[in-house]
């Protein structure tokens, strides 16, 4: 065995190694992908009115005072629990009702307490917000958050 590493054992050292590792990460990328898929709340896909929620979501830009699952400012309150907090799991109807009716009275105007401020949403706009929350309530964040005050 020779005592130093030539050009050409480098490069093929460089060569294979880089191959190897690269198919390493295409592997894990294909993983990644088909877990998502295969436990993506029992692989159902939203709804149209889910995907519009996510949608109010993103145009009135609640993240940036809210988190979703641990995603965003932490200026408001997390709502990726939010439809459990309010009892969505044993009154849907009644949480749907009542996050409606929380969204509707901001802002407040309590002195010295932050402020939501109010969107003028129409009643299909929360709707597809509530719905969207329920979604996101489903999903298997493995115990986040830590407890159910977000």
């Amino acid at each position: 065995m020779a005592d130093r590493l030539t050009r050409s054992s480098a490069r093929n050292i460089f060569y294979g190694g880089s191959v190897f590792f690269f198919l390493v990460f295409a592997g894990l990328v294909a993983h990644s992908h088909f877990y998502a898929i295969s436990t993506s709340i029992g692989g159902v896909q939203p709804d149209e009115a889910v995907a519009r929620g996510k949608h109010v979501w993103e145009r009135n830009s609640c993240i940036n005072c809210h988190t979703i699952l641990g995603e965003g400012a932490y200026f408001a309150p997390e709502l990726g629990n939010v439809w459990v907090r309010y009892g969505g799991r044993d009154d849907p109807e009644g949480a749907r009702e009542a996050l409606i009716a929380w969204i509707q009275a901001m802002p407040t105007g309590i002195e010295g307490r932050r402020q939501m401020p109010n969107f003028n949403l129409t009643d299909q706009e929360l709707d597809d917000l509530t719905r969207f929350f329920e979604w996101v309530s489903n999903i298997d964040t493995l115990g986040w958050p830590p407890n159910e005050a977000g």
